[in-house]
């Protein structure tokens, strides 16, 4: 009887918070790109037929290959089961990196590092470690009015559209000093590149406008020095950052200062080994920009498979208005 009573007290206690959450003006975000898919090849059922896709999907800029979809039918007396088989990439469409995801040399490990061995895989992720609050930098504007002076479509020469390390187009030191006050424990960092509409628009992975060879925003060189300082002399650690690029690194800083990728991934290299984690090809960021500020939550629904090094997720926002 008393159980009963405590799980009737416990409904009603949700019900009166969602409903709480009704009157305050809530909604919900969907930060997550849908995830092309294709039948598989014939005579290799791991491998897509990009010629064959399931509706109207088109192939995506990717680490690994486009998503394999398969059916199987399961039949009962009333009617058939459709069974799917995904053949699917872990850092594909929108994901998660686990701090696993890099392995430092012994020569990038810091004082304070987490030892690769010791850094969490996908399962190890408790459901604290993938829920926290936003803090939003918005450079969309300034991305924006680059690509303004190139009709609103990026080049991959900086001489026409600037992405650069060096360039204002990018997250910069002063865009973290401006939001150090905000960071706290637990806290995703998101950035809104205003990026994510040439998401469907090339797979090619270096040519195509969402990598634009490497000539794209995010976060600078020392806009992650910035933030480390930050954590360090706050004693803080972020739950890690979200993205609308391929990276969270600008371009420059992916890629590296040369054609030998020297010094490249500098924003995996150094934050992945603090236990940050990264949610990468993000979208609909912008819509962040219009919450009641500080007001929102982020959900990182990610795979939680053994020995995984991240894994796409669907990503939520519960902001107020």
């Amino acid at each position: 009887m008393l159980k009963k009573a405590f799980a009737m007290a416990t409904l009603v206690l949700v019900l009166a918070f969602a409903a709480n959450i009704a009157l305050a003006g809530s909604y919900m975000v969907d930060l997550t790109h849908p995830i092309p898919t294709f039948k598989p090849m014939g005579g290799d059922p791991m491998k897509p037929d990009v010629g064959q896709p399931w509706k109207n999907s088109q192939p995506i800029p990717s680490f690994g290959q486009q998503t394999v979809l398969s059916f199987s039918q399961f039949p009962t007396p009333w009617g058939t089961f459709d069974l799917g088989l995904l053949v699917l990439a872990e850092h594909h469409g929108t994901h998660m990196d686990a701090p696993a995801h890099y392995v430092n040399t012994p020569e990038t490990m810091e004082k304070d590092g987490i030892p690769p061995a010791k850094r969490p895989t996908a399962d190890k992720l408790n459901a604290d470690d993938l829920v926290g609050r936003v803090v939003l930098i918005d450079i969309s504007g300034r991305v924006q009015s680059e690509l303004a002076k190139n009709g609103g479509k990026p080049s991959p020469d900086l001489k026409i559209t600037n992405f650069g390390e060096k360039s204002s187009n990018v997250v910069t030191a002063d865009d973290i000093a401006a939001i150090a006050d905000q960071l706290d424990n637990g806290v995703w960092l998101v950035i809104n590149n205003g990026w994510s509409d040439f998401f469907f628009q090339g797979a090619d992975f270096v040519k195509d406008p969402y990598i634009n060879a490497f000539n794209h925003p995010g976060m600078s060189h020392a806009a992650i020095d910035k933030l480390i300082d930050i954590e360090n002399k706050k004693g803080i650690k972020i739950q890690g950052i979200v993205a609308d690029n391929i990276g969270i690194e600008s371009g420059e800083s992916a890629k590296g200062v040369d054609d030998k990728w020297t010094d490249s991934w500098y924003g995996h290299k150094r934050g992945l080994q603090r236990g940050w984690k990264y949610v990468e090809n993000a979208a609909n960021l912008g819509q962040l920009a219009m919450a009641k500020p500080g007001s929102c939550t982020l959900i990182v629904g990610a795979l939680k498979h053994v020995r995984g090094t991240g894994g796409p997720a669907r990503v939520i926002a519960l902001c107020e208005k």
